[in-house]
């Protein structure tokens, strides 16, 4: 079932890989939804790090073609239904999850990549949502975090960090300390986390609070936390980073696998609508700001999770 929807779409694209600059406002077709496709009209657009990775052609996923739009996660309304789609109807409020393609008004993905938006979840929550939450969860998963660990978390105060500090704490983690920069450690003490400052010292701050170590530690910030990480860790099998994948093979760390799954994000939204998880908005920018947003992120050490606000 196909509902009435323009012809064309509001979307931001690029057609070179470089700096911020290159992405666009561009005009292109409404996607059509195929067998056991949804379209979703979308109202919020998360801003990854793993967008700024496929503008700057660090990431070149298989099949991407100019005019490339970005965008892996997304909330918004059902539109429209391929054939054989029975899980969610025209309306329907929605969260997921793409590769590409959810800096628009419209996208389409497998019905498997919904999960339906829980009452209590504002729009630009909802749109940034997925990425770090599930992110969250495949990290947190394969460090075995759960009742009694002392876990630490790096590059704590953002999108990530946030929700693997709450999630540390709802699957029963005792202690949990977070990095952060000075003006986050309020927002970390909010969030059930010991707050201490990243950069020189990290090991003798995190002894401090754990003098025997810490049984799990996840990685956000880059290869001076990781080696500190490792340093403090009882087991190095239970140190996982997001973003120093050669330091990690060099320290002999695992690598992080997996992969995104409706399932995974249906737990923490569940999460969220008991009140487990929350996620602060540090920004949220016009569809046609895209590049601002992206810059934004660049900058790092930000509080939270830049949006992008689509359509109301």
């Amino acid at each position: 079932m196909t509902a009435t929807a323009p012809t064309t779409m509001r979307a931001v694209a690029f057609t070179a890989h470089g700096p911020a600059e290159v992405l666009r406002p561009v005009d292109l077709p409404v996607p059509e939804p195929g067998p056991g496709e949804v379209r979703v009209r979308v109202r919020a657009a998360g801003v990854m790090p793993f967008d700024i990775g496929l503008r700057e052609g660090v990431i070149r996923p298989p099949g991407a073609v100019f005019p490339v739009v970005p965008g892996n996660e997304f909330a918004g309304t059902v539109d429209a239904l391929g054939s054989g789609v029975t899980g969610f109807g025209p309306g329907d409020p929605v969260l997921g999850f793409s590769l590409l393609g959810s800096y628009a008004e419209y996208v389409v993905v497998p019905e498997e990549n919904l999960v339906a938006k829980p009452d209590v979840m504002g729009w630009a929550e909802a749109g940034g949502f997925s990425g770090n939450a599930q992110g969250a969860h495949l990290a947190l998963g394969a460090m075995r975090v759960g009742p009694g660990d002392t876990v630490l978390i790096n590059a704590a105060a953002g999108g990530l960090g946030t929700l693997a500090v709450q999630l540390a704490r709802a699957w029963g983690a005792t202690t949990v300390i977070g990095t952060a920069s000075e003006p986050n450690h309020d927002h970390l003490r909010a969030l059930g986390a010991i707050p201490v400052t990243y950069g020189d010292g990290l090991e003798e701050r995190v002894r401090a609070i754990a003098p025997e170590g810490v049984d799990a530690a996840l990685d956000g910030a880059g290869a001076e936390a990781l080696r500190a990480s490792a340093a403090v860790a009882k087991y190095p099998d239970r140190v996982i980073t997001m973003v120093a994948t050669e330091e990690a093979r060099r320290l002999g760390l695992p690598e992080l696998a997996g992969a995104r799954t409706a399932s995974r994000l249906a737990e923490m939204t569940e999460l969220y609508a008991k009140g487990a998880l929350r996620l602060h908005i540090r920004a949220e920018y016009a569809l046609e700001r895209a590049a601002d947003a992206q810059r934004d992120v660049e900058r790092g050490h930000g509080r939270g999770k830049v949006v992008l606000a689509v359509g109301r």
